[in-house]
């Protein structure tokens, strides 16, 4: 049990991942007391990079809002915002409940998790496929459950980008906000910054500053595959550039003035999640021929354009379908796809920020995450509703990197687990690149 700190808010993530969502959550002014994720490879993860919080490596199914203030030391302390994006994948049925639908029943224990719990309001985020289509019927539904159970429900629910946000990436995702009776309800955030575009081209029209851009999230990291070390390992001891602003707040050389996270003790002269990918002759000819800002005929592959955003980072398929790799972006300009750590800086992760040290469940842990800029400016329309001012982070130092570099079977026993939870990765699906 882990020693709550009751000077800020406390937040609990369900369906956390490795924690992108906690982020944005921690760097608004909340503490992250508790979160439950179903992977243990990525339980790890969250659990070294929040090492102050409680991790529970379960199916959310499982547990009971009871348990996690008892387990996590909340105990009858205030938890001001329950978040997370359960997922589902079922399609409503003409005078059917889509919550009944089995393929949607983690969604149902979203719900069930935040009336257990009792926050005084709760965060859900999902794909903004969601609100179209039969897929509606499922947020109506979950309108309809939270209002019986005494929560006000911010309508209409937003589709927000991430590049309005600060994420020089383009990604919709959707968000919709809740109170408890008698809580002040937010209003969902307002956009920022004017997205550039994918191919680099300006808007016509931009009311709001330009976003980031790729080479401002790029420019001073160093080349992967100028270091032998990286063929083998995900980390190494390297020589940074000059960063622009964008990257100085994520390397920790400055401090974004709404970013309330606790400082994390770390080797700012470490490159880590940066394990190389090694191409063929013909596939660096292609790449090399390929245009930023289009994609390379082949592989399908988008090269980025240095003055535009990154497109949507996916995260490939699970264990049981395949594990197939989602297409990974070009770098803009070397002939080779992106390295794990080159998408986090597209996705607002720190640089002490670490994921597990292969390639598919760190490029897994990023697509699957909600942008951290994104997390923030909605945790932070949560704290103003509710009249809190954000109180700095202390400092942190990182938990074991052992949690790292587990595999299946590692992550397993690690949390206790008796059965085998994710399948066995078939690692000839993999896509080759």
């Amino acid at each position: 049990m882990k020693t709550i700190d009751s000077r800020r808010p406390l937040a609990v993530d369900l369906f956390a991942g490795a924690g992108g969502l906690s982020l944005g959550l921690e760097q608004a002014g909340f503490d992250i007391a508790a979160s439950v994720e179903y992977d243990p490879i990525h339980a790890a993860v969250h659990e070294y990079n929040y090492p102050y919080s409680t991790t529970f490596c379960r199916d959310a199914s499982t547990m009971t809002g009871a348990e996690i203030r008892q387990r996590s030391g909340i105990g009858d302390q205030e938890i001001h915002v329950v978040a997370g994006g359960p997922p589902c994948q079922g399609f409503s049925m003409m005078g059917k409940r889509a919550l009944d639908d089995p393929r949607n029943a983690l969604l149902a224990e979203f719900a069930r998790l935040v009336i257990e719990l009792q926050p005084r309001y709760f965060i859900m985020e999902n794909v903004s496929g969601l609100t179209s289509g039969n897929h509606r019927q499922l947020l109506d539904e979950v309108v309809d459950v939270m209002g019986k159970a005494k929560y006000q429900v911010l309508l209409p629910y937003k589709v927000l980008q991430a590049a309005e946000f600060g994420a020089p990436q383009s990604r919709k995702r959707l968000v919709l906000i809740g109170a408890r009776h008698g809580v002040p309800l937010p209003s969902y955030p307002t956009p920022r910054f004017t997205p550039r575009r994918i191919n680099g081209s300006l808007p016509s029209a931009a009311k709001l500053p330009l976003g980031p851009s790729v080479r401002e999230a790029l420019c001073d990291l160093p080349d992967a595959d100028s270091y032998e070390a990286l063929l083998h390992d995900d980390q190494t001891i390297a020589i940074y550039g000059q960063p622009s602003d964008y990257s100085a707040a994520l390397r920790g050389l400055i401090r974004e003035p709404d970013d309330y996270s606790h400082v994390r003790i770390f080797d700012p002269n470490l490159l880590t999640s940066s394990t190389r990918t090694v191409h063929t002759v013909k596939s660096i000819d292609r790449f090399t021929a390929t245009e930023p800002g289009t994609s390379e005929p082949i592989s399908r592959f988008l090269r980025l354009h240095p003055e535009g955003v990154c497109n949507t980072l996916r995260a490939g398929t699970n264990s049981d379908r395949g594990a197939y790799t989602a297409p990974r972006p070009i770098h803009p300009y070397l002939p080779r796809v992106l390295t794990v750590r080159e998408a986090a800086r597209l996705h607002g992760y720190p640089d002490w920020f670490r994921f597990h040290v292969t390639k598919w469940n760190g490029f897994r842990e990023i697509g699957n995450s909600v942008p951290a800029h994104l997390g923030r400016a909605v945790g932070a329309a949560v704290l103003r509703a509710d009249g809190l001012t954000p109180q700095p982070g202390v400092e942190v130092v990182p938990g074991d990197p052992k949690l790292l570099r587990f595999n299946a079977t590692d992550a397993h026993n690690y949390f206790g687990l008796t059965e085998r939870v994710i399948p066995q990765r078939d690692r000839k699906a993999v896509n080759p690149s």
